[in-house]
């Protein structure tokens, strides 16, 4: 008998059952992939470089807890991700800086200059209820043609005005030079990769593993007692409101035979090709390497669910399921399928510290 059976290995399924597990519970783990560490998964391929093999994962975070939780799994290697953008045949940072206004327009502003020429280029929207209001407000319709608006059409199939303005939200807009593209307190990699620190956080003698094991096919075989599931809600209920729309990418990965390929870690293309992005590895592993490996990223419909599609009326038909979820208070759901949601790989992990105390709580309350 075991105390949990959790379908899903990433980040949200491996950090509550090595939680679950230090507290003495019984953890069986099932994932229908042949490999731990969910999207995170990275391998050396044929040429020894370490590549992510869904694409790359950039971890930073701004919850110290987050941090010091995973760093009991792993030492870091300090890396600050920088991003630049295909835009008028030149190369420029993203997000849009003082460096990306001066290089595009041949100008030299300072940050107070650039505050007003930008304010000068805003089309000011009440309300803002979409990606495109949230961009087009700040930083006007030209900027937002040449950086927003062909990247989201390739990345979600849909124009930024028919998509929630959480998805532009989260892309900033700097007045100074700052060409970090993120700005969080805590930016690394883990040191040796994510599937190593996926090893030592599920080496707990309490946890057992099943790959490449659908939970359908042992759920009525394995005696549990509380099931925690990381899968699509739409898919545990058997899609009886309807299939929640994601999108997917399709990866081409290329090794080429020369040390470096770009300027940075990640090349996007706004406007121009199919695919959004080129990512080159070497750049956030660090390593040394006479060759080199990139991926093209290339949205596609078709595909593993990656990102959630934030518009209104998939947001309705997930609350549908979340109401249903909370008629099986034996079953917890979690992570960014698990709540048809996108999150970034600390804030799914902070999420499942939470869920684990609430558990921790509930167990005691139960006991007692």
């Amino acid at each position: 008998m075991y105390d949990f059976l959790i379908v899903g290995c990433g980040f949200a399924g491996a950090v509550l059952a090595e939680r679950l597990a230090e507290e003495g519970n019984k953890v069986l783990i099932v994932d229908k992939r042949d490999h731990i560490a969910g999207n995170a998964y990275d391998y050396y391929n044929e040429e020894g470089i370490l590549i992510h093999k869904y694409g790359p994962h950039i971890f930073h975070t701004n919850s110290e807890e987050v941090f010091r939780y995973l760093s009991r799994f792993t030492e870091w290697r300090p890396y600050e991700h920088r991003v630049l953008g295909s835009v008028d045949g030149l190369l420029v940072p993203i997000p849009i800086n003082l460096t990306t206004i001066n290089e595009l327009y041949g100008k030299n502003l300072t940050s107070d200059e650039v505050t007003d020429f930008l304010a000068s280029k805003a089309e000011k929207r009440n309300p803002i209820l979409t990606s495109e209001d949230v961009v087009v407000n700040v930083v006007g319709k030209e900027l937002y043609e040449k950086f927003f608006k062909g990247y989201t059409k390739k990345q979600w199939d849909l124009d930024p005005s028919e998509l929630d303005a959480s998805v532009t939200a989260r892309v900033p807009t700097r007045t100074n030079k700052d060409d970090r593209y993120f700005t969080d307190s805590f930016q690394a990699m883990p040191k040796n990769g994510y599937t190593e620190m996926f090893k030592k956080m599920l080496s707990h003698r309490n946890i057992s593993i099943m790959l490449q094991t659908d939970y359908k096919d042992i759920i009525d075989v394995i005696p549990f007692r509380t099931l925690i599931y990381t899968g699509p809600i739409d898919s545990y209920f058997d899609y009886c409101y309807g299939q929640l729309p994601y999108r997917s990418i399709d990866f081409k990965f290329e090794t080429l035979d020369q040390e470096v390929y770009q300027e940075t870690g990640t090349i996007n293309y706004p406007t121009s090709n199919l695919f959004t992005r080129i990512t080159e590895f070497k750049y956030l592993t660090g390593q040394k390497n006479p060759k080199t490996t990139i991926v093209y990223e290339y949205p596609t419909a078709e595909g593993d669910p990656y990102y959630p599609i934030p518009r209104k009326q998939n947001q309705d038909i997930y609350n549908l399921y979340k109401k249903l979820s909370e008629e099986h208070p034996n079953v917890y759901f979690t992570g960014r399928l698990g709540t048809y949601k996108y999150y970034n790989m600390d804030q799914v992990v902070a999420q499942s510290l939470v869920l684990f105390r609430k558990i921790k709580n509930q167990e005691v309350y139960v006991q007692s």
